[in-house]
C-alpha cells in the first residue's frame, strides 16, 4: 500500500510546501536587505553641511529638442540666457538625436541647429554647448555591438560637430556594467574630434556590495555599474553626469541619502581631471505622487553637499545638472538657486 506521503499528490504538497518556504526566505532576506539600506541611506542624510560646499559654477542642464528643430526662435533663446546669466550653469545639453536603429543620425533632427548656435553666442557665449546624443540599446534598440552601428553612430558625431557644437553629449541607455564597445566608442570619438568636449551621462553606482547583481536579476540590465567601470569611462571624457534620479526610494530622506552616496562613491572614483555632474530631477512625471515628493532639486543639492562636506576639501569641477529645461517649473528654479547656488 502506497504512503501517502509518498503519492504524486504528496510529492506535489511537499515541493510546494518547500517553494513558499523558500520564497518567504527570499522575501525575508530582500527586506532585511532593503531595510538595512535605507537605514544606511538616512544616516547618509545627516548633519550639516560646509559653507563652501555648493555651487563652484560648473553646473549643466539638459535641454529639450526643440531649441533644434524650428519651435524656439531667438527670443525663447534671450529669455532662457536671461534666466542662466547670473547661475552657475557652465553647460548645456540640447538633444539634437535620436540615433536611428542602425546608429544613423539624420539631419532633420536638427535642423535649426546652426541658428541656435548662433543666437545662444549672441546671448550667452560663456556657456557651451553640447549636442545631446543617444538611443536606448537594450532589445529592440540600437545595438552597439554592432561595428557597423558604431561607425554610423561616429559619423553622426562628426556631422553634428561641424554644425559648431562645442561638444557631443552622449546619453546611452543602459549600458551594461563592462561594456567594452561603450568604451571604444568614447575613445573613437575622442579621437574624431580633439579639442572638442566629450561628455556622457552614466547610471548610478552600485551602492553596496551586492545590490548591482540583485537589481540585475530582477530588472534583467545593469541598474548600477561598478565603480571599476565608472573610472574605466570617466577618464574618457571631459565629464560624466551621474543620473541620480529615478531611484524609487519613497521619502525625501532616502533619495537625499541616495544622492548623499552617490555623489560620495563618484568623488573617490571619478579622476579629478574629469568633471562631475550630479543629476537632480527638475521634472514631475516619476510614475506615482510619492516619488514626486521624494525626488526633488533641493534634495540632490543637499544629499551632494553633504557628500561634499564628508569628502573634506572643494573640489573644482563639481556641479549639479538639472534635468530638464522643458519640465523644470520655478520651485525647481528656486530650489537650485537657495539649496545649491546660495545656500544660505
Amino acid at each position: 500500500m502506497t504512503r501517502p506521503d509518498a503519492s504524486p499528490r504528496g510529492a506535489a504538497r511537499r515541493g510546494l510546501r518547500l517553494l513558499l518556504r523558500a520564497a518567504a526566505v527570499v522575501l525575508a532576506l530582500a527586506g532585511l536587505l532593503a531595510g538595512v539600506t535605507a537605514a544606511a541611506l538616512r544616516l547618509q542624510f545627516t548633519g550639516a553641511p560646509a559653507s563652501w560646499a555648493r555651487s563652484s559654477g560648473h553646473d549643466a542642464l539638459w535641454l529639450g529638442h526643440m531649441w533644434v528643430d524650428g519651435r524656439r526662435g531667438e527670443r525663447d533663446v534671450a529669455a532662457l540666457a536671461a534666466r542662466l546669466r547670473d547661475t552657475g550653469i557652465k553647460d548645456v545639453y540640447v538633444h539634437s538625436g535620436p540615433f536611428e536603429l542602425d546608429g544613423t543620425l539624420k539631419p532633420e533632427k536638427y535642423p535649426n541647429a546652426r541658428n541656435f548656435l548662433k543666437w545662444w553666442r549672441t546671448h550667452l557665449p560663456s556657456v557651451r554647448v553640447s549636442a545631446w546624443l543617444g538611443q536606448e540599446v537594450k532589445d529592440g534598440g540600437l545595438d552597439l555591438d554592432d561595428p557597423a552601428n558604431r561607425e554610423r553612430v561616429l559619423s553622426g558625431a562628426r556631422a553634428i560637430l561641424d554644425t559648431g557644437f562645442d561638444g557631443v553629449h552622449y546619453n546611452f541607455e543602459p549600458i551594461g556594467d563592462g561594456d567594452a564597445e561603450f568604451l571604444e566608442l568614447l575613445d573613437r570619438t575622442r579621437a574624431l574630434a580633439p579639442g572638442r568636449l566629450l561628455t556622457t551621462s552614466v547610471p548610478q553606482t552600485e551602492p553596496y556590495l551586492g545590490m548591482r547583481l540583485l537589481a540585475r536579476a530582477v530588472i534583467a540590465h545593469d541598474k548600477y555599474w561598478s565603480r571599476g567601470y565608472l573610472r574605466e569611462v570617466a577618464r574618457r571624457v571631459d565629464q560624466v553626469a551621474v543620473m541620480t534620479y529615478d531611484a524609487y526610494w519613497p521619502m525625501a530622506s532616502l533619495y537625499g541619502g541616495h544622492v548623499a552616496r552617490q555623489t560620495e562613491l563618484a568623488l573617490h572614483t571619478v579622476p579629478e581631471k574629469t568633471g562631475l555632474l550630479i543629476g537632480a530631477p527638475a521634472y514631475h512625471d516619476h510614475g506615482g505622487p510619492f516619488l514626486d515628493a521624494a525626488e526633488s532639486v533641493a534634495g540632490a543639492a543637499e544629499g551632494a553637499r553633504l557628500a561634499l562636506t564628508e569628502h573634506g576639501r572643494p573640489r573644482h569641477r563639481v556641479g549639479l545638472a538639472l534635468y530638464v529645461d522643458f519640465a523644470a517649473t520655478e520651485t525647481d528654479w528656486k530650489e537650485y538657486r537657495t539649496a545649491w547656488l546660495r545656500p544660505g
